[in-house]
């Protein structure tokens, strides 16, 4: 535990920071797997376009907080718009 004042207010901030990210991320992942879910059960391509325009919304949203990087959120949207063309 840290014993200088700032050092505490330096944990408490880094700890809600990183539920902030981790909610981001979370809601990135699900995003992604419901499109995923609705590729494999054979959804109507409008229902599966719409997911999928959330789940960019979601990728984006991460990026921007850096929580993931550019390549890697291009990436993503790649193969997730790769999935839903499946359909």
């Amino acid at each position: 535990m840290p014993l200088i004042k700032s050092a505490k207010k330096a944990l408490r901030r880094s700890q809600v920071l990183q539920d902030r990210n981790l909610n981001f991320k979370i809601a990135m992942k699900k995003a992604v797997k419901e499109v995923k879910k609705a590729t494999v059960a054979g959804e109507p391509k409008a229902k599966v376009g719409e997911l999928v325009q959330k789940a960019y919304s979601a990728i984006d949203k991460a990026q921007r907080r850096n929580i993931l990087h550019k390549n890697a959120a291009a990436r993503k949207k790649s193969r997730l718009t790769k999935a839903a063309a499946t359909v």
